[in-house]
């Protein structure tokens, strides 16, 4: 009897996750699954749950909810054999999307898992990050921002309505407010930027809050990452830039750059600009900068 481990977060899709919770969790075990359920009342518990069942033997991690879940699972099973399933239960869902999941459709989400169970799961890249001065870091697979970007993330989070990529829009029209350009050196494997500027997003997928393409060519198993590069946009500017975000065409702007490395460092630079917010990376807050950040290829497993 396989052995899998169930992670809900009960407040994601606007609360309906405790819901999607309990159906996954009934018809994983009529599929004749053994099912554990390691949720937690926060995110911190789950994960530390999580990775105690994890050693002591698991077939699969299976988390129910959003980008933020996905974040949780990948901590856990990242540079190990052990799967992740994911359950697309949220409002973003920026990872599912890109990996062709299943998304607000428990059913098919559990079919999905049961036959990457069967048929081997796929391996995609997952993006360390932390501090440059300690061996400390954690994991990501979606999108590390900090810009602009981050401080409407922070903003967004706070928000219950809309949904999706709704709420950022909600978000923009404050952080305009007190926006200026901050000030950056990142350092990729073959040059330096330096400059001030809006944002700073380091891409292994497209899509990042609901369904922005911050990063069109992006692949989750390239051994890449796409770091986009905006330049000091004016408040209007952001402004008549910011609806091109959902379809790519930002990145078509003279002033916004997309460099491929597989490692990067980003730092803060008084000297041309306000001190960049705290970075958010799939949706949670990573902390503060200086960062680096490097893709280890092929590091999750992922029932897709």
């Amino acid at each position: 009897m396989r052995h899998v481990g169930v992670v809900v977060n009960p407040t994601a899709g606007k609360g309906r996750g405790a819901s999607a919770g309990r159906q996954v969790h009934g018809m994983l075990e009529a599929k004749g699954f053994k099912v554990q359920d390691l949720s937690a009342p926060t995110l911190a518990q789950a994960t530390d749950r999580a990775r105690a069942a994890a050693v002591q033997g698991l077939d699969a991690v299976v988390v129910v909810g959003g980008d933020g879940m996905a974040h949780l699972g990948v901590n856990v099973v990242a540079g190990t054999a052990l799967p992740l399933g994911i359950v697309a239960a949220g409002t973003g869902n920026d990872i599912a999307r890109t990996l062709g999941l299943p998304r607000g459709d428990i059913a098919a989400s559990v079919d999905v898992v049961e036959r990457a169970l069967h048929d081997g799961p796929r391996r995609i890249d997952a993006v360390r990050v932390g501090s440059p001065q300690h061996a400390a870091h954690e994991w990501f697979v979606g999108v590390l921002s900090c810009g602009i970007d981050a401080a409407i993330n922070a903003r967004a989070n706070e928000l219950t309505w809309p949904k999706g990529s709704g709420r950022y829009v909600r978000a923009l029209v404050p952080e305009l407010a007190s926006f200026r350009p901050f000030g950056y050196r990142v350092t990729l494997d073959d040059e330096v930027w330096e400059s001030a500027g809006t944002l700073v997003a380091v891409a292994n997928v497209p899509w990042i809050g609901g369904g922005l393409k911050i990063a069109p060519d992006a692949q989750p198993d390239d051994g890449l990452l796409d770091v986009v590069l905006a330049g000091p946009f004016t408040k209007p500017g952001v402004v008549k830039i910011f609806p091109g975000i959902y379809r790519g065409r930002h990145v078509r702007h003279p002033s916004v750059r997309v460099v491929r490395t597989r490692s990067v460092l980003i730092e803060p630079v008084g000297s041309l600009g306000a001190a960049p917010p705290a970075a958010f990376a799939d949706g949670e807050r990573v902390g503060t900068l200086p960062l680096r950040v490097q893709v280890d290829p092929g590091a999750v497993s992922v029932l897709a």
